[in-house]
């Protein structure tokens, strides 16, 4: 799945030396965190976070019903 969000954030983009996935797995969820450059905030969000619940709509049907639940966050990287 981390691949799928990876394809998709690194397709809109640009600074890809800027770009962070941080992984952190609970008991029912495995929680991705996307930190970017500000510049890409605003491509990889969309207007009024198109792209970003997109990316959300996607994950979620491509995971499997048994298993543990995706949260795809994007941050600015710090």
């Amino acid at each position: 799945m981390l691949e799928l969000i990876k394809y998709i954030v690194e397709t809109f983009a640009e600074d890809k030396e800027h770009l962070e996935y941080q992984v952190e797995e609970t008991d029912d969820a495995i929680n991705v965190t996307v930190l970017l450059s500000d510049s890409d905030m605003g491509k990889v969000i969309g207007k009024q976070g198109k792209i970003a619940k997109a990316l959300r709509t996607l994950v979620r049907c491509k995971t499997p019903k048994d298993s543990k639940k995706y949260n795809v966050e994007i941050k600015e990287l710090a």
